[in-house]
């Protein structure tokens, strides 16, 4: 296979962008990859961590919104 002809779509904007220590998840991961041809078994994991992403970030809004309405963050 071409590794020209490899490519991922509808992957969405947030989960693109979602970051893990200053570090977008989706691109660092295909980053760490760059020059091999992704196989089945390399895709899948990559598909799991994006549909990982998508339910995760909706929950973090959730909680954000819970802590906000309880006066934010404790000060220390």
């Amino acid at each position: 296979m071409d590794q020209r002809t490899q490519s991922f779509a509808g992957v969405p904007e947030e989960v693109w962008t979602f970051e893990v220590g200053g570090d977008q998840v989706c691109a660092k991961w295909l980053k760490d990859r760059k020059g091999r041809v992704l196989t089945f078994q390399d895709i899948v994991p990559y598909q799991q961590i994006v549909a990982a992403l998508a339910e995760t970030i909706p929950l973090m809004e959730q909680i954000d919104d819970v802590i906000d309405e309880h006066g934010g963050w404790p000060l220390h």
